[in-house]
This record gives C-alpha cells, structure tokens and sequence, in this order.
C-alpha cells in the first residue's frame, strides 16, 4: 500500500510523491493516467529521501483534466502544486489581453473568470448552475441572454479535488459584507453630470496632499454633517461646527489643498456594513478591489447605491475644485485563505519561500506576487476602472516596496495615458519578500520610477526624531538636532551640493511628518517633550508643519494636524474606534489662529512657483543656504522678480540673524504673529526670531 501520499505538480514534467512513511516501491507498476485519456509517459523516478520521490515525464504535463497516479489497486489523485509559480505557467496562462469579470447590457451579459487548475467551473445565477466553458489560456467564459441587471452570481469552482463557492474577484459590486457578487448597470450609478465636471487638473509640481479618512471627517457629534461616515457626509456643504467654523468638505475647501487622499474605500473586511458603528477599520483589509466599501454607504443592501455614492463623494471633490487621490492596497489580501484568488487559482496570486512557507513581508499574513502576470493584470485593471468608472486623479500605494517596479512601470504608463495629471505616490519601504531588491519598487529603486513619489522617512525622521526610537528628538524638538540634514530637505532631497541625495527631481519626495500611521505629530511631542510647556510644543508643531509646507517637493499633511490632532496617545489606531480616530471639529474651533497659520503658509506656496520648483537644476539655481547662528537654519529663495528668506528657530530663546541682503524686506509670515497682525517692512539687515518661531521675509524687485 502507499500509506496514504500525496502527489503534487511541481514543474511543467515534474510530479512530487510525498509519503507519510518509508517505502518500497516498484517502478515497473506505477502508472499516470488522465481522468479520459492516454497515459502519461515516465522518464525517471528519482528518491529525494526515504519519504520523497520526483518523477519525470517526457512531455510537459497539462493541466486541463484531473491526473491520477495509480500503482496496483491505489488510485490517487494528482494535483497542481508549485507549477503555477513556474514561469512556464505564466507563459502558458497568460491571459493579459482577456476582459475579465461581468460585462453587462440589457440584452446579455458576459462572465469570465481565469483558473487554469479548475476542472469544473459553473456559474451559479441566484439558485441556477450554468457550465462554462475553458479557454487554453486557462479563463473560463460563457455569455448568458436577457436583461440580468441586479442579478446575484458566483463561481462554483473545482480545484485539488473539492469544489468551492467563490465570488468574482472581478465583481463591481456586492451585496452587504461581500456576500454574493451581483451584476450591475454601472451607467445607472452616474450622478448628473459627473463625467462633465470642469474642476483644475492639478499638476504634480502644484500638489498640496491632505490625507483623510472618510469617517473620521465627518463622524464627530460636532461635525455638524447629517451622514456621519458615510461618502454623502463628504458631499455636504456650508456645514459647521457649533462655534459656527466651517467643517467636513467645505473646510477642507478653505484650507487650500488641492488634492484629498482617501484612505482606502475598496471593499475591506472587519466592519459589518450592515452595522458599521459597532466596529471600525483604516481599510488595509481588502476584500474585493472593483467595489467601494458597503459601510461608507446610507444602504449597503442595495449594491448599486455604494456605487452612486462613491461617485456622488467624487463628484463633490472635484466641485469644490480639489483632485482625488485613492489609497490602495495591493501587496497583500485579508486572510488569503478564504479570498477568491487563493480558491480560484491555489498558490499562484502570493509569494512563497523556498522552503515552501507563504511569505509575510507586509507583516499581514501574506505577500502578492505583483510580479505574476494574471497579479500584475488584476492590478492593472483595477486602477484603469478607477480612472475611467470613478474619474479617480491618482493612486497612494501602501507598502509599495513590496510590489515589483515593472508593475510600477505599467502603471505609470496606463495612468500617463489620461488628459488629467494623474499623481502616483507610495511607501518605499524595504520589506522582507522574496523578491530581488532591483525588481522592488523601493526608494533606492526610484530612478527607475521617475513619475513616482515616495513618503519621505528622512524628512520626517529628521524634524520629529526616528519614528522607532521614542527617545529620539529632531530638528523642530531637538534644539536643532539633524540641523545638517536640513539643507537636503528643503531642497527636495534632490540637491547633490548638500550630499544624501535621495532622489533625482524634487517631485518624488513626498514630504511630512505626521501621518495615518504611528502617532500624531501632536501626540509625539507630548512623549518625546515631556517637560516642555504646551505652548512650547505647539511651536514645535508649527516648525514642522511650516517646514513640511515650505520644503521643495509635495507637501503632504495628515487631517486634523493644522489643529494639532491628537489620538489620544495611540500609535496604531486601525481598530480604534471613532472616539479615537474621529476630527474633532471643537478643537479646529479652539485653534483657529493656527488653522489660519497654515492656510497663510498653503497660499504662499500656491501664489509663488519658488515654492514648488521643478527640477534638481532648477533648485540649485534658485535655493541658496544663508549663514545664521547654530543652530537656527535659513535658506533663500531666488527669484526673477521676489526673492525671499526663511529662517527657522527650534530654541527656545530669541536668536540675532541677518537677512542676507539688504533691501526692503516684508516680514509676510511668522508663527508668531496673529493673523489678523499688520506684516512690518524693514529696510535693515539685522533683526531678531523668536523663541520656536518660522518666518518668512519678502522682498520685491519691481
């Protein structure tokens, strides 16, 4: 007997017998045979230890029938392994050029569905089982007549001998908590006038990202927003706050950035949709990449709503004249075991290890193999749907460092190909996946990605202290610690005459300092400037923002950090709930002096092109460093008709400087002066800054 192993295809002519225990065998009575058809020819048996052996056959082997293995009276069943992380199952398979999912229209509707190692596929329409039919390129497809609009389907598919219900990865909509798939009219889901909108295109040079979370916007009691988390509550305009300040969308409107980046709204798991105050995600779970979220919906029962929904959020934005960024997740899935892709096609969509354990680099259970052809397409298709469906203006990659740069590359290409600025941006981070460091999409790979920005950590390491270290101080919280990185900084860590060059053009650098992620910058401060006074600390805060915003590069600023968010304490608050994690619309009203700060600071970059130069070369003609006592930092900016100087002071004491050239200097902003101040003109040189205090002086030449 053959105490119960299992066979498995490893390689195009290679199957893997494993057996529980040491055995004998003979050659001669071993058999591979096809479910119907010839059998298949044996080269070699070859033992890799007691418990294992290797056969080879003489021609490829196909995929397409269920293989047996028999030996005397044992018959046992063959299924694929390892081979469909094979290059020549790729190539084999590739079905890059296939239309996937459910295309709809009132007279039929097509489906197709790709798993080269199924050996049954039907769809399932509410209770009826249809077969469908295989390609050779491994997609399964059958058209089916008449109006099937609103109509529940899934996939029930046979692989490694069981079959299993598994819902369309392709779907573009679901019925609550991704239950079924459900087939949709997508044009029913356009609001009036959604696809006419005139709002600016926003060029990458001119960006000024706010990061948001929908709920968080406008889930507070205070938000003054009639549909608390849901995407209508980003629709709502002229809402306030009890002390009468603006709030959700329209504040965001007056703060002046001109791109909002959502965190993720494809569907995730761990909310109920149908009961979403009970529990609360960031969104890093993703279920399904074609669907917005059910919980972000006033009704997650009806499918098509969400759709119109997200649309109408979308629609909204770009009224108030501001772009749309998604967030989006595809370097790993939640729980891969129970996804569609793992049950349509077992092994292929995530990496491996060599000894055969699935890879974790993302720290989530499990890695996607971007660099595979049908992962890479499903990638691909994604963001073009939504470009074309939800008019997205670009895309922020999480753990981007975990996909590969040529997936990176098409993409670029795909989105270069709209009429619209399309703005890509990531997280470069080097992650532990068995992928080679050139083919990931890191920083140190960005030459190869010139139209991607990367989260800048130097930026913000320097100016708040290294995220991991809690006893670590920066620049804004150190007395000027990392002053010497400050150079590099400002000039778009772009510049080779400051040394540490990170990047080849000051648009890949995504500057910040506060985050989603890890503490508020606020909250930081409270744990790595503990004895200092509040009001200290809030300076602290204002050097960094200010900074953030005057640096060379892409501005990036997490909502709520123009009034110094807080989350109360808590580093990682994905599950937190909305006490933890919601805007507090009071505390905006309480800081409105530094609200104004900031949008002083957002409307001196969006009126001056010094501000946001273009290129390395640019800056090196523009952006002089001026001498100023240590440890306070001042650069100047050059320009054909104003010039101007900033110096920042992260003591607290007042410090002498001297403005670099005499003239008719305005002093246009300072974190010390009240918005509603008269700004001062000074035609000496010499002059004072306070204690934490950033400036910004002008002088005109005509």
């Amino acid at each position: 007997m053959m105490t119960n192993p299992t066979s498995w295809i490893d390689r195009r002519n290679t199957i893997t017998i494993e057996f529980k225990d040491h055995v004998s065998w003979s050659e001669t009575k071993l058999i591979i045979i096809h479910a119907a058809g010839p059998c298949l020819a044996i080269q070699s048996i070859d033992w890799i230890n007691p418990k294992t052996a290797i056969i080879t056959t003489k021609k490829n082997i196909s995929l397409d029938q269920q293989l047996y293995l028999e030996w005397g009276e044992d018959k046992l069943p063959i299924y694929p392994r390892e081979v469909v992380r094979t290059a020549w199952f790729d190539q084999t398979y590739n079905a890059m050029d296939e239309q996937l999912g459910c295309v709809y229209s009132p007279e039929k509707t097509s489906f197709s569905v790709w798993a080269p190692t199924a050996i049954q596929m039907d769809l399932v329409l509410e209770n009826d089982r249809i077969a469908m039919t295989r390609k050779s390129n491994g997609v399964w497809h059958t058209i089916i007549t008449g109006d099937l609009k609103n109509v529940l389907y899934h996939f029930a598919v046979t692989v490694l001998g069981e079959e299993k219900h598994v819902n369309d990865p392709y779907a573009k909509g679901m019925t609550a908590n991704s239950t079924r798939s459900v087939v949709l009219d997508l044009e029913a889901s356009d609001p009036t006038g959604f696809r006419t909108i005139d709002y600016p295109k926003i060029s990458k040079q001119d960006a000024i990202i706010y990061e948001l979370h929908i709920r968080d916007a406008t889930s507070s009691a205070e938000s003054g927003v009639q549909h608390k988390g849901k995407f209508l509550g980003l629709t709502e305009k002229n809402t306030k706050s009890p002390e009468g300040f603006s709030s959700g969308l329209s504040y965001i409107k007056e703060l002046g950035c001109t791109h909002v980046q959502l965190l993720p709204v494809q569907d995730f798991a761990r909310v109920n949709e149908l009961k979403p105050k009970e529990s609360y995600n960031w969104g890093y779970d993703p279920l399904f990449y074609f669907v917005p979220e059910g919980s972000y919906a006033t009704d997650a029962n009806q499918p098509l709503l969400r759709v119109h929904e997200c649309k109408r959020m979308i629609q909204a934005i770009h009224q108030e004249g501001m772009s749309v960024i998604l967030d989006v997740v595809y370097n790993h899935v939640f729980c891969y075991e129970e996804s569609a892709l793992e049950k349509l096609v077992p092994g292929y969509y995530f990496r491996y290890r060599e000894d055969g354990s699935i890879s974790n680099g993302t720290g989530t259970g499990n890695d996607l193999a971007t660099e595979r052809n049908m992962v890479r397409k499903l990638i691909l298709d994604a963001i073009d749907y939504w470009l074309t469906e939800y008019q997205i203006d670009g895309f922020r990659f999480d753990l981007m460092g975990a996909m590969d740069v040529e997936t990176m590359q098409n993409i670029c290409s795909r989105c270069l190909q709209e009429e619209r600025p399309i703005l890509l941006l990531g997280e470069g981070w080097d992650l532990e996946t068995p992928l080679n460091p050139e083919q990931k999409a890191t920083i140190s790979q960005s030459e190869q990605l010139l139209d991607v920005s990367y989260f800048n950590d130097y930026f913000r390491d320097s100016l708040k202290g290294n995220l991991f270290h809690m006893e670590d101080k920066g620049y804004v919280n150190g007395n000027g610690h990392y002053i010497e990185r400050l150079p590099q900084l400002v000039a778009g860590s772009c510049d080779k005459r400051f040394g540490g060059k990170i990047f080849s053009n000051p648009l890949q650098s995504i500057n910040y300092v506060e985050c989603h992620d890890n503490h508020t910058l606020s909250d930081r401060l409270m744990l790595s400037n503990l004895d200092a006074t509040e009001e200290s600390r809030k300076r602290m805060h204002q050097l960094a923002t200010g900074i953030t915003i005057l640096s060379q590069g892409i501005p990036f600023l997490h909502a709520g950090q123009e009034f110094f968010r807080t989350k109360l304490g808590e580093e990682n608050s994905y599950l937190s709930g909305d006490y933890v994690n919601q805007m507090n619309w009071l505390q905006r009203s309480k800081e409105d002096e530094n609200v104004w700060w900031v949008r002083s600071l957002i409307l001196l970059r969006k009126t001056y092109s010094l501000f946001r130069l273009r290129s390395a070369k640019e800056i090196q003609k523009r952006l002089h460093i001026v001498a100023a006592p240590n440890p306070v930092f001042g650069y100047m900016l050059v320009g054909e008709d104003d010039d101007f100087v900033i110096f920042a002071n992260p003591l607290n004491s007042v410090m002498k400087i001297e403005i670099p050239a005499p003239g008719r200097w305005e002093k246009l902003i300072s974190n010390h002066a009240s918005y509603i101040s008269p700004i001062c003109s000074m035609l000496q040189t010499s002059t004072e800054i306070g204690a934490y205090e950033l400036a910004i002086w002008k002088k005109s030449r005509v």
